[in-house]
């Protein structure tokens, strides 16, 4: 089954935060593919930064895009901490 993309934010560290049609929060890691061929141009932040949300997946105008199974397959869940309660 098919989870889709939500929302993306481009984080520090060539990550993005993920979060999923099912509401989980993922981060995905960049870095292994910053070396192939058009992800290299990923390395220039702005470019990394440019990600955006489009059919279900998340994309770039220089068509650095990967498929939504391949983002949920190889992210890790990210933990969300509850707001410390005030006094």
């Amino acid at each position: 089954m098919l989870i889709g993309v939500k929302e993306v934010q481009p984080l520090s560290g060539y990550k993005l935060l993920l979060t999923f049609e099912n509401g989980e929060r993922r981060s995905f890691d960049v870095t292994p593919y910053l070396e192939t061929g058009v992800f290299s141009a990923l390395k220039d932040e702005t470019i990394f930064s440019s990600v955006r949300v489009a059919f279900d997946t998340v994309e770039r105008p220089n068509g650095a895009d990967l498929c939504a199974e391949v983002l949920y397959g190889e992210s890790e869940p990210v933990r969300i901490e509850p707001a410390p309660r005030r006094a």
